[in-house]
């Protein structure tokens, strides 16, 4: 078992004939079970080709009625980017990862209010993980994105994380320690996003095969403290939390678009508090996660 993939999840890419999409889908393809999760691609102007044997449809229902795939990973370059979701959203597809970075935020903005007017609406609920995010992986299964496959070995212990490097950070340190993922899971920084921190808790939450979570923050939005306070009434689970971004002037854009610090509670000290408070054990360093999460277990 695993959060959001398994070995039998079908996978679409949009954006296979890009450079960027070529790539990161023959990673995927040639990891664990990735030949058998990898049925189709998207472009419209390259329908009825393929992609070193994965057919090309002219679009996600298209595929979607062809294979029987319920994820779409995104690679479509920034401009295109946003309905390329909507389109993903609109096929009625169970889960869509976003990787591609500088959306723009209006573009992002459109794209909620009409997935959210889909559900008010009764329609089905399509959950989207990113944009500006690495994907996910349950190791020796399947990895959707563009994390690096060989640093994940098999385990029970859960990783969601906002910041794509951190996230393998936290991945090799549980690898070296013998302890391994359940599920590693890159939510991306962008201001307006899909599945948040708190989400992606009550999944590890509910998973029999997670044991211990590592969830790392960055300085700005309220989204880590929210995760923390549910995590205090309802996380059965030990956690170990990080936020990046403790040296971070107030006032200034960091480099992910959502790391801006207001001032207040979406400091990186104001967040540690809030998580230590609500029962995380936390760290400042992040060399040290792995090792301070192998110690609750």
């Amino acid at each position: 078992m695993s959060i959001l993939i398994d070995k039998n999840t079908k996978v679409i890419t949009q954006g296979i004939t890009g450079k960027t999409g070529q790539f990161h889908t023959r990673m995927c393809r040639d990891y664990a079970n990735g030949k058998h999760c990898f049925v189709a691609g998207v472009n419209p102007k390259k329908a009825g080709e393929d992609f070193e044997g994965i057919p090309i449809y002219a679009s996600v229902r298209e595929a979607k009625e062809a294979t029987g795939a319920t994820v779409s990973v995104i690679y479509v370059p920034p401009v295109g980017a946003a309905d390329a979701i909507w389109e993903a959203v609109e096929a009625d597809l169970d889960l869509v990862v976003c990787i591609t970075e500088g959306i723009p935020v209006r573009d992002m903005l459109m794209v909620r209010n009409k997935m959210k007017a889909k559900e008010a609406a009764g329609g089905k609920k399509t959950l989207l993980l990113g944009p500006n995010c690495p994907g996910l992986i349950t190791p020796d299964e399947i990895k959707i994105g563009i994390m690096p496959g060989h640093i994940h070995r098999k385990g029970r212990i859960g990783v969601v994380s906002r910041s794509g490097t951190l996230t393998y950070e936290a991945v090799a340190q549980l690898t070296e320690l013998g302890l391994g993922q359940s599920s590693a899971v890159g939510i991306g920084g962008d201001p307006i996003n899909g599945l948040k921190h708190i989400d992606v808790m009550k999944m590890f939450n509910d998973d029999p095969d997670t044991d211990a979570v590592i969830m790392i923050g960055e300085i700005g939005g309220p989204d880590e403290a929210e995760a923390a306070r549910w995590c205090k009434d309802n996380m059965k689970k030990p956690v170990v939390g990080f936020i990046a971004g403790v040296t971070a002037p107030p006032g200034k854009r960091m480099g992910h678009a959502g790391a801006l610090i207001s001032g207040g509670a979406d400091t990186a000290e104001a967040k540690l508090a809030i998580m230590e408070e609500c029962g995380f054990k936390v760290t400042r360093n992040p060399s040290e996660m792995g090792k301070l999460l192998k110690s609750l277990l």
